[in-house]
């Protein structure tokens, strides 16, 4: 190791996992189409929406009879919104293995008090799929974004299942190839993996999950940002672009530059591979270095976006000092932001790797971490 600064910097330091990096050489220029100051009702504006819909559809494969829509509130309105419209009508099994899954089991332990299994595995695990009852309504995370360990693949969730699948795939979706059939509703974000405006959720929705809306009436008050029916019919206007609420027509036209992008990748297929370049990169560095490894303990489970990473030197004496301490070195050098482990997650570090970062920034990077971890070492040895 050498104590000595790198002479390569990222030409782009953004590696936070949310907001997540715009696309590459994005510029503020490429919005100039956006219909301000005009009705998200008017013409212009359901067309804009529609492209949106149609645009997703299109990159991600989602099946013609899946029924898209763009909700309020982020990733977390939308799977807010599939709960409370559609939990309840049988037994559900809440599975978490990160934060934003624990989340999930909150409400529905704390505020919809309705019968379920909370089942739960540790910050780097997943939860045991062979434990979990498909007849009952299953919600879970895909991509754990605050653990850095993801679903390697639908193959647990059984073709004939009697319950919903729920998956709040907020930093899998654009990155990883989720099998739509196994899905009942899936829910994501614009701020994870294309890097879009923050505030606006996708809710995606299977002839499954259109059939229990219209034939299941939760027995809650159900507030009218969450309501998909009307007189027990599915508002279908939601799923063509008339939004329950006012969106931002600045953050569409900046979705629909990224999906433009996308496509000039490769679509999802060049999505995934920039995502596996950028993860791999790192994967390859902590399998040549002592200090440090990834958080997931099955490589099989590694997420490709959300890539955490622990500290594992012995001579480390406080971890969570630690690792700030290098993330605020990084920062501080200009070639690093936001790469610290999330607030309730172990210790350590967490570098987005979706698409929108170039695998040259990642490469640049890792010289950096190490030089870093060099440094705070020496530190805390001076200071002993």
């Amino acid at each position: 190791m050498t104590t000595a600064q790198p002479a390569k910097r990222p030409a782009n330091p953004r590696f936070s996992s949310g907001p997540c990096a715009k696309i590459p050489n994005f510029d503020l220029a490429m919005l100039a189409d956006a219909p301000l100051g005009r009705s998200h009702r008017a013409a212009i504006g359901k067309a804009k929406l529609k492209a949106a819909i149609d645009g997703t559809r299109e990159i991600l494969g989602i099946p013609a009879d899946y029924r898209i829509g763009i909700v309020p509130a982020s990733d977390t309105g939308a799977v807010e919104m599939a709960m409370w419209s559609l939990l309840g009508a049988r037994k559900a099994e809440m599975l978490a293995w990160e934060s934003f899954g624990a989340g999930w089991q909150t409400d529905v332990a704390k505020q919809l008090k309705i019968d379920a299994d909370l089942k739960t595995a540790g910050y780097g695990e997943i939860v045991d799929f062979d434990t979990v009852d498909f007849d009952n309504d299953v919600v879970f995370t895909w991509n754990g974004t605050t653990s850095g360990v993801r679903l390697p693949n639908g193959d647990a969730i059984p073709a004939d299942r009697a319950g919903l699948t729920i998956c709040d795939a907020t930093s899998a979706a654009f990155a990883m190839d989720l099998p739509w059939d196994k899905l009942d509703v899936t829910t994501f974000s614009w701020q994870k993996v294309l890097g879009g405006e923050a505030a606006h959720g996708m809710l995606v929705l299977s002839p499954r999950a259109v059939e229990r809306l219209e034939s299941y009436t939760p027995a809650w008050p159900m507030p009218k940002i969450f309501r998909m029916t009307s007189k027990g019919k599915l508002n279908e206007g939601i799923f063509v672009g008339e939004t329950i609420n006012t969106p931002s027509m600045l953050a569409v036209e900046d979705y629909l530059v990224a999906l433009d992008w996308a496509r000039s990748v490769g679509g999802l297929k060049g999505l995934i591979a920039r995502a596996d370049a950028n993860a791999g990169a790192i994967w390859d560095f902590c399998a040549t270095r002592d200090w440090i490894d990834n958080l997931a303990v099955d490589p099989a489970t590694r997420s490709n976006t959300s890539v955490c990473l622990k500290f594992t030197d012995a001579r480390i004496k406080d971890g969570a000092a630690f690792a700030k301490a290098v993330a605020k070195r990084l920062e501080k050098e200009g070639v690093a932001f936001d790469i610290g482990a999330y607030r309730d997650a172990p210790a350590g570090l967490r570098i987005w790797c979706g698409g929108t970062v170039e695998t040259a920034d990642i490469q640049a990077l890792l010289p950096w971490l190490e030089w870093a971890f060099t440094a705070e070492i020496a530190a805390q040895s001076q200071a002993a």
